[in-house]
């Protein structure tokens, strides 16, 4: 890789053009067809003045241009900005205003009224960028992403991304997962999010072939995607396993002809991981993983079935720490703030010192989860640090007490979190989905077998559902609110 990643789909072109790259419904496009789409687009976005190291908003939905186009972004050396096509204009305002876009690129019928924008089939189509400028010299080192970490409110953070941070980050996808050429992969999940971006331009570097499913895809469509595709690897967030884990033998046996599936994104609880391997997919791995560092820790179908509390041991390349408030290590069975580092890690939020200096120290990324390690290497989370209760001035971490509630099999979803209250500062309390219609008495003597008595909540509150953002992550703020108003 002489000069960046895009190089990559020139090789396959020149030496393996015909076979098929990426298929969206119909459509199919072969490494020789879809370089050409690449270059198209990155001569359409040089001709309308961009330039290399701005920043070009993605507002897609996910389809094959979408694909085309962050290919087209690192050709011409222009910065990709994910943005939700879900969003509203304020939101997306928001975050084009805050990192200084200079234009993006829309849906045909959408409207931008911030900066400049195009539409994909004006840019896919310009005949005028058939003018074929020489593409700019860049290399690994040249800025390739912009990824939020954060929501749309406030101050949105989003790490600046190298070539070569990728690519380290490509590294152990192919190390610990074995994403390669022989990849048959399924993207399922949206392309605004790391998980769909990153691997689906992962196995296209590697040479393999990627179908699209664009979300939300019904359980059932799903697995007939699978089988019509032959495919062998998917990735899927925990809302989309949770669900699949609902669907009956017929849908659930697509899954298990899969040689890989990831989740990442957020958390599964220890029964899940051992419903998914027994009844979904032997070859499961959990990937804790981060926007700002890529990959952390994998858990692998041996690990997960032995230690399924885990999110499994450190992927190649990546250092893991454990750290009290003072940054000194913490021996094995101590909880702790996760720190770690790697070549595939950011260095700082783009255009935020202060929230770099908070997160970025010595070369270590600090992510806010709370954590510990046994003494074989493994980790295991307890939460976030933000969302850890204080009751009386004693520390509790949720995941310890949703890990009690996950064992009664009628419990499919629970959320831990802290409430104000005068006298403790903090009490526990309980949002949880079932299909039993449990008393609180009753979920309080099952959690007392388990639990201090401190730890075991004061306040419960049962839901159909509980509220997530399009990450697939539980909104805890939602739940405070729904639990104080009822």
């Amino acid at each position: 890789m002489e000069r960046n990643l895009a190089d990559a789909l020139r090789q396959h072109a020149r030496n393996r053009g015909t076979e098929i790259a990426l298929i969206d419904g119909t459509r199919q496009l072969s490494y020789a067809e879809l370089d050409c789409e690449v270059d198209r687009g990155a001569w359409a976005l040089m001709a309308r003045g961009c330039q290399p190291g701005e920043i070009v908003g993605l507002c897609l939905r996910d389809h094959w241009a979408h694909v085309v186009l962050m290919w087209s972004c690192m050709r011409a050396g222009v910065v990709m900005l994910p943005l939700d096509c879900r969003w509203t204009d304020a939101e997306r305002r928001a975050v084009v205003q805050h990192f200084g876009a200079v234009r993006v690129v829309r849906e045909p019928q959408a409207l931008v009224d911030e900066v400049p924008s195009d539409s994909w089939t004006e840019l896919l189509r310009d005949d005028a960028a058939l003018k074929r400028p020489a593409f700019p010299v860049s290399d690994l080192e040249s800025p390739l992403l912009l990824s939020l970490s954060s929501g749309t409110t406030g101050r949105p953070k989003g790490p600046r991304i190298t070539h070569r941070h990728f690519l380290r980050r490509f590294y152990t996808h192919w190390i610990n997962l074995g994403l390669n050429a022989a990849s048959r992969y399924v993207c399922a999940t949206p392309m605004y999010f790391g998980g769909g971006r990153t691997f689906t331009l992962s196995v296209l570097f590697s040479g393999g072939r990627v179908s699209l499913c664009a979300p939300p895809a019904e359980p059932q469509a799903l697995a007939e995607h699978i089988r019509e595709q032959s495919a062998n690897a998917i990735f899927l967030v925990p809302t989309q396993l949770r669900r699949l884990l609902q669907m009956p033998d017929e849908v659930q046996s697509a899954f298990r002809s899969l040689g890989l599936m990831i989740s990442s994104g957020a958390p599964l609880q220890p029964n899940e991981r051992i419903a998914i391997l027994d009844r979904l997919c032997p070859h499961f791995y959990e990937y804790y993983a981060s926007t700002e560092g890529g990959g952390v820790s994998l858990g692998t179908p041996r690990g997960l079935r032995e230690r399924p509390s885990s999110v499994g041991r450190p992927i190649f390349g990546v250092e893991v720490d454990i750290v009290d408030e003072q940054d000194q290590s913490l021996p094995s069975g101590k909880v702790g703030a996760l720190r770690y580092r790697g070549p595939g890690v950011a260095d700082s939020f783009y255009r935020d010192p202060e929230q770099s200096a908070q997160h970025f120290h010595q070369g270590w990324f600090y992510p806010g989860d709370l954590a510990e390690r046994d003494a074989d290497g493994y980790v295991y989370l307890r939460g976030r640090s933000k969302d850890m209760i204080i009751r009386g001035g004693v520390n509790i971490y949720p995941n310890e007490i949703e890990d009690v509630l996950m064992r009664l099999p009628a419990i499919r979803e629970c959320s831990v979190f802290g409430i104000a209250d005068d006298d403790l500062g903090e009490i526990v309390a309980c949002a949880w989905v079932g299909t039993e219609a449990f008393t609180e008495a009753e979920l309080k003597a099952h959690c007392r077998q388990y639990l201090a008595p401190y730890k075991v909540p004061a306040r419960w509150h049962r839901l159909e559902a509980l509220p997530v953002n399009s990450g697939g992550k539980v909104m805890k703020a939602s739940l405070r609110e729904i639990l104080l108003k009822g």
